[in-house]
């Protein structure tokens, strides 16, 4: 079977002196949500940044459905099917739900209508709202605003940056719902949580990352339960 996603050995960061991965790995197969943990600076951020593209890799090689795309810029490897929705600044504050998800399907305009339909059918508070500002949507809505306009891309895999930061535990839970969703029809998940407990539990497989290197990997329940990871990086 072919994995979804390896990315191998990557080094990268904000600068030369400032190499925020020292060779980390992570590998998402099909039909796999992974979650990556681990305390504050270790890297998690950098390192869906840098599988994305949006942060040159200076060592390591980054694979998507067995086609390698480390030379490939951030549109290339949309192309090649990786949706990243980052943490903040995911939506168009100012425009409406409609041409949030309209200006997101530029990968494929001509097939953008009838992705538009399935968005609205997937979810029914957006096609509700279409006319709405995104600035006008609860936190949770504008979290699944931001995927909604990933999904316009049609990808093969989606990359979520914290997607329950700032959200109530409700929205929280109805955001984790949404992930399990996807990944039930089929898109392989990777994922950054500061809930981690909650995202390991719905996880096939987690990463503990720690100072840029690869610490800890197992099933995601496991790992949510393991006393020293608890204790580690859960708080308790």
């Amino acid at each position: 079977m072919t994995a979804a996603l390896i990315a191998e050995g990557l080094v990268a960061g904000y600068g030369a002196a400032e190499q925020i991965l020292k060779g980390a790995s992570v590998a998402v197969q099909p039909g796999e949500i992974v979650t990556i943990i681990g305390p504050n600076g270790a890297g998690k951020s950098t390192l869906l940044k840098a599988v994305a593209g949006l942060l040159k890799i200076a060592e390591g090689r980054v694979a998507v459905a067995g086609r390698d795309v480390t030379a490939q810029d951030a549109i290339g490897r949309a192309r090649a099917g990786l949706a990243f929705v980052p943490q903040e600044a995911n939506v168009f504050a100012r425009l409406s739900v409609a041409e949030n998800l309209s200006i997101s399907g530029f990968l494929d305009p001509k097939g953008s209508a009838t992705e538009l339909e399935k968005i609205y059918a997937r979810y029914p508070m957006l096609a509700g709202k279409r006319r709405a500002l995104a600035r006008s949507l609860s936190g949770g809505q504008r979290q699944i605003l931001a995927m909604a306009m990933g999904l316009m891309q049609q990808p093969t895999m989606m990359l979520l940056d914290e997607p329950t930061a700032g959200l109530s535990p409700r929205a929280a839970e109805e955001l984790f719902a949404a992930v399990i969703d996807l990944n039930r029809a089929g898109l392989p998940v990777l994922m950054v949580e500061q809930h981690a407990v909650e995202a390991l539990r719905i996880s096939h497989r987690g990463y503990v990352l720690v100072a840029g290197r690869n610490s800890v990997e197992g099933a995601g329940p496991a790992l949510a339960e393991d006393p020293d990871i608890r204790r580690l990086f859960l708080g308790g």
